[in-house]
């Protein structure tokens, strides 16, 4: 049993019985009373997502989970196709269990994902992740007038996103995983 300081995202916690994956989380610290942890949480077995919140310092079940570092290779129907770092061996996982982030693989990504007794239960991507703008508008004299201006951009990867008018064709640029927005030039 550890506390909810532990609760991160990808965590596996037993709850109810169940084996639950935290999909999101936040730690909030009211002016008056005591902190609590919200949670996110998709069951292993049904898919269903529920939201619990722990009060500070309430012991929570937390499981063992292996995480292993695996490479996103491609895409094949619904399931998406990984190889392990260490012994090369292939793992296809389930669309569900990527969610939203399965926009951002591309082919040689690193990803970590969380093994519990042999099936994988979370997918962690790295924060940030460097793109090939594939397509973008060409900026117009004068765009610049109101201040931070920014224009869509497609990816090598097909992933539409919002980047300043200054990037062009063939840049490499980094994305925020999390956020979804231009992080930087590459």
């Amino acid at each position: 049993m550890l506390s909810t300081s532990d609760i991160r995202k990808g965590v596996v916690i037993r709850h109810q019985g169940d084996l639950y994956v935290v999909v999101e989380f936040q730690h909030v610290n009211p002016g008056k009373g005591a902190a609590f942890t919200r949670t996110r949480m998709k069951s292993l077995g049904s898919g269903k997502v529920i939201e619990v919140t722990y009060k500070s310092g309430e012991a929570v079940d937390i499981v063992e989970v292996q995480f292993i570092t695996m490479q996103y290779l491609y895409q094949s129907g619904p399931a998406y196709a990984f190889m392990n770092m260490q012994s090369y061996e292939q793992l296809e996982l389930d669309a569900g269990l990527l969610g939203d982030e399965a926009k951002y693989l591309k082919e040689g990504i690193e990803v970590v994902v969380g093994l519990y007794e042999g099936r994988a239960v979370s997918v962690a991507l790295p924060k940030k992740v460097k793109y090939t703008v594939a397509e973008a508008p060409p900026a117009v004299k004068g765009d610049s007038a109101s201040g931070n201006v920014t224009k869509e951009v497609v990816l090598d990867n097909g992933l539409k996103i919002q980047a300043p008018i200054f990037i062009k064709e063939g840049e490499e640029i980094l994305v925020n995983t999390e956020t979804g927005e231009y992080s930087a030039r590459a």
